[in-house]
């Protein structure tokens, strides 16, 4: 499993993960209530914009989301079919903004730091005798892995396409589940080693050897 965070010290960087958490909500509840293109373009190109603001190592971030493109493919021919072209359109520029702005929340914040961000949320569990971390630490994993499977997906479309020279087919949806599968039991695995949400935090920051892809 490769690391997901991105080190550096960009303003993104510094910039305290409560704050990055509730502007991607914020961002979030704006894009699902409207229905304005020009606002899901400039969202986007908003999304863009923080990925190039990291340099290089951003934007190879950002070109690992093209996963992103198929998943946008299938949806647009879908609304094309019905007849629904504009909510097609709409829905694709939402999605990818808001999973943009996601991901580039993941690769700026460390994962304690987002722990310490989402565990108040679940404070009110301490007046029942539970722990609030245990729930804090399962959001902020899949705020943590759910772009990282877009990239994994890429990856394999990637890999088929050299192979085949078909971008797309359903034999992909074995080996996808198969990763997937893996790296939930990587992260099971470290938890138990670990024994702890702290501990599970400094696993997912040390960037790991690329062990191959499964095919």
């Amino acid at each position: 499993m490769t690391s997901i965070y991105l080190p550096g010290n960009s303003w993104a960087h510094v910039l305290p993960a409560s704050v990055k958490l509730l502007f991607v909500a914020l961002m979030s509840l704006i894009l699902f209530q409207a229905e304005s293109l020009l606002l899901f373009i400039a969202a986007l190109l908003l999304a863009v914009a923080c990925y190039a603001s990291l340099g290089n190592p951003g934007l190879k971030r950002l070109l690992g989301l093209k996963g992103l493109l198929y998943i946008g493919a299938i949806i647009l021919a879908f609304h094309a079919w019905t007849g629904t072209m504009f909510e097609g359109v709409t829905m694709i520029l939402r999605l990818a903004a808001m999973i943009l702005l996601a991901n580039f929340v993941s690769i700026t914040t460390r994962m304690d730091d987002m722990l310490e961000a989402i565990q108040p949320m679940f404070r009110p569990l301490s007046w029942f005798g539970l722990s609030g971390r245990k729930p804090a630490l399962g959001i902020a994993l899949v705020l943590r892995f759910a772009p990282h499977m877009l990239e994994v997906y890429a990856a394999l479309q990637e890999a088929y396409r050299a192979r085949t020279g078909h971008r797309n087919s359903w034999r992909l949806i074995a080996p996808f589940a198969l990763q997937s599968l893996r790296m939930s039991d990587n992260v099971a695995e470290a938890l138990s080693a670990r024994g702890s949400a702290g501990g599970m935090a400094d696993h997912l920051q040390k960037p790991r050897k690329n062990t191959g892809n499964g095919q």
